[in-house]
């Protein structure tokens, strides 16, 4: 059998790993590459594998990173199935349409702009006003007209931007999906099975065992998609203790996000929040959170909802303003097989909903998210996007970043030269000065304003392992691994996750993008 490493090898973004043994091509997530958009587009377009010629992929989870090019599979004619576990399945059913939507909507804008550029600078046909403009390219003022603007373009010989896919295309992909339970061995090949186990990561996330018969000896290839923490809130731990047909693996395929990074402790979560929920409240102020639409959110309203039972925390109203976020909560409500042993006991074995309670509201209209973003009666809003790079929670930045009252709480990890990643750079400087002097400034939204709100980062809630959870998945189950490939992380992280691996008596390999190594 050959694997090859096509995506997420050596950086952390686009997973896609091959499987070739003779009769069949399997193909382990299918990825989105993720970052600037100029540096990512060919990566993105360019598969490098022939989907005609795929027998099957095998999904480890819903996230983009992981899932988001299996539309332009189906868009090239993709002819096999897309096997996951079921609740992996129903969050793609809401996650590629978001991805889809995305796709074409950026689209419109990059053609809209080129248009625009061309009408306002055109000699030959006359220059155009900024609201002659307007009426040319937008309906009711805002709408784009996306006809009028292709029209222009295709008239004018202009560069069009097609988007990646479209619906059509994610609506076809998720008609080829198939969901399986944990511990479900599935046919995916010729002589050829995989089984779920639990990766603790996020909803659904699967470690996948592949387990081959070739010339008449068995070869088992493990992935660990993304492997999630230990003692987490709702999800059952990484599985530890696996089918002893699983057990010896030729090759892992192993995750390395923090390879060289260490949490702080998950226990540290709950009396952080309430502590920060607390002040906040004190200080009769407004807590804004940047979150996550799958998994992030589904925590923090998890454990908001334990400190409201046990009344730890006054019970401010709960908006989660995000369409998305909002799907996905229905989906986690609806998969309660998969919720640990606490969930079961705090909430499921009393008839509760851990994601429902009476002061949580989902905003559904932009017109309701326009109204809350001008309530100055405390509250508390989860937002997309997690970086603030987009989305309605720029809408409650822009009316609430600038009053000391109020709290921006940071639950994720923010990557560089985004909004989020400014406000807690500067959020946390100006805290180490006591807040001292003038607030300082960050400018998004075309307008600049002074970060007067305080900044508050838990970094508990992070839904990946760091080096010493990952080292406990190796040391801790019953798993007996001849070789591991490190992939999924910075390549400093990497390499580092690597190095560590071998002082420890493990033998692991950094794999470059696009090697290919033959086992059995």
């Amino acid at each position: 059998m050959h694997v090859t490493f096509y995506g997420a090898a050596r950086e952390v973004t686009g997973s896609a790993h091959l499987l070739e043994n003779g009769h069949d091509r399997l193909l382990l997530d299918c990825g989105l590459v993720q970052g600037r958009r100029k540096e990512t587009n060919a990566k993105n377009r360019e598969l490098p594998f022939d989907p005609r010629q795929l027998t099957n992929v095998v999904l480890s989870h819903a996230h983009i990173d992981h899932s988001g090019r299996i539309p332009l599979l189906a868009r090239n004619d993709f002819q096999g199935r897309i096997l996951s576990t079921r609740a992996t399945r129903d969050a793609c059913e809401y996650l590629l349409r978001d991805s889809a939507h995305i796709q074409e909507s950026d689209a419109a804008y990059l053609n809209y702009k080129t248009a625009r550029h061309f009408l306002s600078g055109n000699r030959k046909g006359g220059r155009k006003s900024k609201s002659e403009v307007r009426r040319r390219l937008k309906k009711n003022g805002h709408n784009l007209d996306t006809e009028a603007i292709n029209t222009i373009i295709a008239q004018n010989d202009l560069e069009a931007v097609t988007p990646l896919y479209a619906m059509a295309d994610a609506e076809q992909a998720l008609s080829l999906f198939d969901g399986f339970p944990y511990r479900h061995p599935v046919t995916v090949g010729r002589n050829t099975v995989c089984t779920f186990y639990e990766a603790g990561h996020i909803l659904g996330s699967a470690i996948s065992i592949v387990r081959a018969q070739m010339n008449g000896h068995s070869l088992n290839i493990g992935y660990t998609g993304d492997l999630g923490r230990f003692g987490k809130p709702i999800l059952r731990d990484p599985c530890l203790d696996f089918e002893p047909a699983d057990r010896r693996l030729d090759l892992l395929i192993m995750e390395s996000t923090y390879g060289d990074r260490f949490h702080e402790p998950v226990i540290d979560l709950k009396p952080r929040l309430k502590t920060v929920l607390t002040e906040a409240c004190e200080r009769g102020g407004t807590i804004l959170i940047p979150s996550f639409a799958f998994g992030r959110t589904q925590e923090l309203l998890y454990v908001l909802h334990e400190l409201y039972m046990e009344n730890a925390v006054p019970k401010l109203p709960v908006y989660v303003d995000s369409p998305l976020a909002t799907k996905i909560t229905r989906v986690f409500g609806e998969h309660p097989e998969v919720y640990d042993a606490e969930a079961h006991e705090t909430f499921l074995q009393s008839g509760r909903n851990p994601f429902r309670f009476d002061q949580i509201h989902f905003v559904q209209s932009v017109e309701e998210s326009i109204a809350l973003t001008r309530d100055d009666k405390p509250h508390i809003v989860i937002s997309a996007s997690g970086m603030c790079e987009a989305g309605r929670i720029l809408h409650h930045l822009r009316y609430k970043i600038h009053n000391p009252r109020n709290t921006i709480l940071i639950v994720g990890f923010m990557a560089r030269h985004t909004l989020g990643r400014r406000i807690v750079d500067q959020g946390e400087a100006y805290a180490a000065e006591d807040r001292r002097g003038p607030a300082p400034e960050v400018k998004f939204m075309n307008k600049t304003y002074p970060l007067a709100a305080h900044v508050v980062k838990i970094g508990g809630f992070s839904a990946h392992a760091d080096r010493d959870e990952l080292m406990r998945f190796l040391t801790q189950s019953n798993l007996e691994v001849k070789k591991i490939a490190v992939v999924h992380g910075e390549e400093a992280q990497s390499l580092a996750f690597a190095r560590h691996l071998n002082q420890h008596g493990f033998n692991a390999l950094t794999p470059q993008p696009g090697e290919t190594i033959a086992l059995g």
